[in-house]
């Protein structure tokens, strides 16, 4: 996938800068752990230092000092995952900021003006994100509210050097899924994404719904399967023909002390660390791996050392790109199917209280 601050090799996972940063890492790190392109928010970067102010330092890229491609989400996501204080009509979302209650209006239009003076390299249409389990009639009004939106996002659309994704929405109903994406077709993306999953349904749920909206989708344009997630969930996922992926996983799990390898996750808190003087994971070159011990970090999380979370952070990332790595190198040799033999955590169940594909809503998960 080509964008104008670089190529991305697919399958890709996108680290999530909610507010122009990804927690823990500077962009140098973050390039440190393979990481090609990353996601921001617009509803959040819109609150502060808003849109015209980034517009006015150099665009995003530049004011965030990150060189390689940005994709930002509208903020349809906040609609769900803030649903207590916004009220949607069909014209749009009014919200009451989550920092000081001040109003805050979104609409496909305004969504679409604010990550163009943002500037990344993708921007995503306005979209309507509805919670599992959903009512029939209340998933219908939000699936024609998102064709609505995503035309006029479409019109509003002034920038020819970034792509304009739609957001494919209909939860677990095939029927509404293959209907959004024809409309969504007919009106022509740049790309297409898959919306409202790991929003509450299960790994089984999103893994047999994800073929049938795949199968609609255009070959030739990247697919993005919003908000995912879990290892085993991408893996499901690509195997259904998805290209693109985020979460906020890898960072906001390492804060609360739960690294990823390929075996399985540890808890950085248990006393079963406390005299290891093994690295995270032995065969991954990451910075953390490289330098520091399981019972170094057990300490440092003890002990209320912020570089605890920084470190088993920069692990998590290097993690997911070197899975999203091997991924790619299989595919190539034809030989997918046995990534399973290779990384044990793919056989594992999401850890207690993850929904779906662990897209919660804007909440801490500690583990």
């Amino acid at each position: 996938m080509t964008t104008p601050h670089g190529a991305v090799q697919t399958p890709a996972f996108m680290p999530v800068g909610t507010a122009g940063s990804v927690k823990g890492a500077t962009p140098d790190q973050l390039r440190g752990t393979g990481t090609q392109i990353i996601l921001a928010n617009t509803y959040h970067l819109q609150l502060r230092p808003t849109a015209r102010v980034v517009r006015e330092l150099g665009g995003l890229h530049r004011f965030m000092g990150w060189e390689g491609p940005i994709l930002t989400d509208s903020g349809g996501y906040q609609v769900f995952s803030l649903g207590a204080i916004n009220r949607i009509t069909d014209d749009g979302v009014d919200f009451r900021s989550h920092i000081d209650g001040a109003p805050m209006r979104l609409d496909p239009g305004i969504a679409t003006r604010v990550q163009n003076d943002l500037g990344a390299d993708i921007i995503m249409v306005f979209d309507q994100c509805p919670a599992l389990p959903c009512d029939a009639e209340a998933m219908e009004s939000a699936v024609d509210r998102t064709i609505r939106w995503a035309r006029v996002c479409k019109e509003v659309h002034a920038r020819d050097d970034q792509a304009l994704f739609g957001i494919v929405q209909g939860g677990l109903d095939p029927t509404l899924r293959q209907r959004c994406a024809a409309a969504l077709i007919e009106i022509t993306f740049d790309g297409y994404a898959i919306g409202g999953l790991s929003v509450g349904e299960s790994h089984e749920e999103m893994t047999a719904i994800l073929p049938h909206i795949t199968e609609c989708l255009p070959p030739d344009r990247p697919r993005y399967l919003m908000g995912v997630g879990m290892p085993r969930d991408i893996l499901a996922a690509v195997n259904a023909g998805v290209d693109l992926f985020d979460c906020v996983l890898p960072t906001r799990n390492g804060r609360n002390s739960y690294a990823f390898t390929a075996a399985g996750p540890l808890r950085m808190r248990n006393e079963v660390h406390r005299l290891d003087a093994a690295p995270l994971e032995p065969d991954c070159d990451c910075e953390t791996c490289r330098r520091f011990s399981r019972a170094y970090l057990r300490h440092l999380f003890n002990a209320g050392e912020m570089l605890g979370p920084t470190l088993t952070s920069i692990h998590n990332l290097h993690f997911y790109q070197r899975f999203m790595a091997r991924i790619r190198e299989l595919i190539g040799e034809g030989k997918l199917a046995t990534i399973t033999d290779e990384y044990p955590i793919l056989s594992l169940p999401s850890p207690p209280g993850a929904a779906g594909s662990d897209r919660q809503k804007e909440t801490s998960w500690t583990c």
